[in-house]
């Protein structure tokens, strides 16, 4: 599932720039660097620092974990932000919900993508994005190798 490759992002500090910008607006711009050549399937506002106590990512080419991200941004725009920019990056809403801690799931091929945005306590927003490969749906399925018992019938 994995390449084989593995990656984690620490340091010593929580958090590091990952490209100046201008984190202050509403309006954020979309970051493309260098430094963040890992992910170049995902969108980053501009001025986002990473915060590398929290961010834990496997693979490049596809990753998979979570990055987390502190934005000058505020909440309500960056949910903007990534719901009109990530159908640009071929990512298929699921569902969204704008709330204290909003939600955004969205699915590209076999990976699952969930980003979390909420208020910072002296403002910007905290972001959260979890990419993970999508399970199997086994609702449907039934169990090989005896797992469940054979189900109860009635003798008359």
């Amino acid at each position: 599932m994995f390449a084989g490759t593995c990656a984690l992002i620490a340091g010593c500090a929580q958090t590091g720039p990952i490209l100046s910008g201008n984190g202050a607006g509403t309006s954020p711009e979309t970051q493309k660097s260098a430094g963040f050549g890992q992910f170049p399937d995902i969108p980053i506002p501009s001025g986002s620092k990473i915060n590398t106590d929290k961010t834990l990512v496997f693979g490049s080419e596809p990753w998979f974990g979570q990055l987390a991200l502190n934005s000058g941004t505020n909440a309500d725009a960056l949910f903007d932000f990534y719901r009109s920019t990530l159908p640009q990056y071929r990512w298929e809403e699921v569902t969204s919900v704008r709330a204290p801690t909003s939600i955004l799931t969205y699915t590209h091929g076999e990976r699952v993508l969930a980003i979390a945005i909420r208020g910072a306590t002296l403002g910007g927003s905290e972001v959260t994005v979890t990419v993970s490969p999508r399970g199997n749906n086994r609702q449907n399925q039934q169990p090989s190798g005896g797992l469940m018992p054979a189900p109860v019938q009635q003798v008359q």
